[in-house]
């Protein structure tokens, strides 16, 4: 299949799924399309509540494409690469509706930062995370506001640095990355279409009130994961990051 990002409305519920074979690491280019659909979900006055969801089978998102990041060779090239996920979560902080994220399977750097960017996150027992970015000579520098406003400072620092290793959906959910965790994909598609089901009959006013004290001093995000992808662009261009990026091109 093509890569694509759709958005799909029924009833009040705007469905926004992305999907890049084989692994659902995304480029630049989806990441931007990403973009244009959260805002034009959040603009539509018949949508009250937003899911994010991925097309693919047990992967949620492998994070940003190796591919792409192997291309880089300047720092503004580094930083317009890595601003893709800073817009991407800055979209959904901004965003006027209240998103549901539905995490099916594994996410891996970038792919943590779009599930901890929901407002409630719910995932399958397949839904392990990793935050490998040390281990390949960066950092989870543009996702990590989001990450640690979700499970903390403690198991951010376990996460990050324990970069080879995946952990469980039941962790994740117990360190309040996501609010549940159901045995298969199709009880989790169940349960989050309950609570869009829920939510998009609830006064949108109230919602819009609650999703801006939701998301409360974090005013300052913009010019700060601006800042992050600056120092990632920079990280990008080291000679151990190439090296080992070189696998790859």
């Amino acid at each position: 299949m093509a890569p694509y990002v759709t958005l799909t409305k029924h009833e009040n519920i705007g469905y926004i799924e992305f999907f890049n074979p084989p692994h659902n690491a995304l480029p630049p280019s989806l990441l931007a399309e990403l973009c244009v659909l959260i805002e034009a979900a959040g603009e539509d006055a018949q949508i009250h509540v937003i899911v994010l969801k991925s097309g693919a089978d047990r992967a949620f998102c492998a994070g940003a494409s190796f591919h792409d990041m192997v291309a880089i060779t300047t720092e503004a090239e580094g930083k317009a690469f890595f601003m893709g996920f800073a817009n991407v979560i800055n979209a959904l902080r901004k965003c006027p509706k209240i998103t549901i994220g539905a995490v099916q399977g594994k996410a891996v750097g970038g792919g943590v930062g779009l599930a901890a960017s929901t407002d409630i996150c719910f995932a399958s027992e397949f839904a392990l995370i990793k935050l490998s970015e040390l281990s390949i000579g960066i950092g989870p520098f543009v996702i990590e506001p989001a990450v640690k406003r979700k499970i903390g400072n403690a198991a951010m620092a376990q996460l990050t640095l324990k970069a080879q290793t995946f952990f469980s959906a039941k962790w994740a959910c117990e360190k309040g990355l996501y609010a549940n965790v159901f045995e298969t994909n199709k009880a989790l598609n169940y349960e989050v279409d309950i609570l869009a089901k829920e939510l998009q009959c609830y006064n949108p006013e109230a919602l819009l009130s609650y999703k801006k004290i939701l998301w409360q001093g974090t005013e300052d995000w913009d010019a700060l994961l601006e800042s992050r992808a600056t120092l990632s662009g920079q990280l990008v261009l080291s000679p151990k990051t190439k090296a080992y990026l070189e696998k790859y091109s």
